[in-house]
């Protein structure tokens, strides 16, 4: 419900921290740093920020990430970058640890007490990190 979650981003699309704000485009990290994270094309994004999914799914395999970023379609996901998309009209990507084959589609930590920083991984971490830096650095 929108009462319960991404209320943070739901505030900050309506009242933005600068009257008028605007951005090309916005990348949300979601559960980025897993163990054996992939990242499918969330369909939201996809719908919204075709151009800079792409970019991003591109610049992951040029550098050597592919296994991290599937690009296959993932799910259709409430996250953050709905209300930056609804609320300011900027296109917005979900980089997201979800994979439709899995029973919640996140890992089995998710929501639970195991969801601990044991689960963070350098080289996911790493993967995730160049790639956005390499994107927005336009190189």
């Amino acid at each position: 419900s929108e009462t319960t979650w991404c209320l943070g981003s739901q505030h900050w699309a309506r009242y933005p921290h600068t009257a008028g704000y605007t951005a090309e485009y916005g990348i949300l990290l979601d559960m980025v740093g897993s163990r054996d994270a992939v990242f499918y094309r969330e369909q939201t994004s996809d719908r919204y920020a075709a151009a800079y999914v792409d970019r991003v799914w591109s610049a992951a395999r040029d550098l050597g990430f592919g296994r991290y970023f599937v690009n296959a379609p993932g799910g259709n996901l409430v996250d953050d970058h709905v209300y930056v998309i609804r609320g300011l009209r900027i296109p917005c990507l979900d980089i997201v640890n979800y994979a439709p084959d899995r029973s919640t589609g996140f890992g089995t930590y998710w929501h639970t007490g195991g969801d601990t920083m044991d689960n963070i991984d350098r080289a996911t971490l790493r993967a995730v990190g160049q790639t956005v830096l390499y994107v927005i650095k336009g190189s």
